[in-house]
């Protein structure tokens, strides 16, 4: 996990439980798993509006290739007319 061992994370922990003592690491657990619940709600908001955004954006295309299409034809049309 991130590259820390086990000698690392005790340590860690110790510092935590120093500098905020046992009775406030509880609360500081809650409001980071909170945290971490919101980020990953966000992310996988943002992911399914980059997904509807990218469907949009595919069928924008694809009528202007349509619409290229069809010019391409008119045109080809008036020419022969035009012969």
């Amino acid at each position: 996990m991130f590259g820390l061992g086990t000698t690392e994370l005790i340590l860690i922990l110790v510092i935590v439980m120093v500098l905020f003592g046992a009775k406030k690491l509880p609360a500081l657990g809650e409001g980071l798993a909170k945290g971490i619940k919101s980020f990953r709600s966000n992310l996988s908001d943002e992911k399914k509006e980059q997904k509807e955004d990218k469907a949009e954006t595919d069928k924008v295309m694809d009528t202007s290739k349509a619409v290229d299409a069809e010019k391409v034809e008119i045109t080809d049309k008036e020419k022969s007319k035009v012969v």
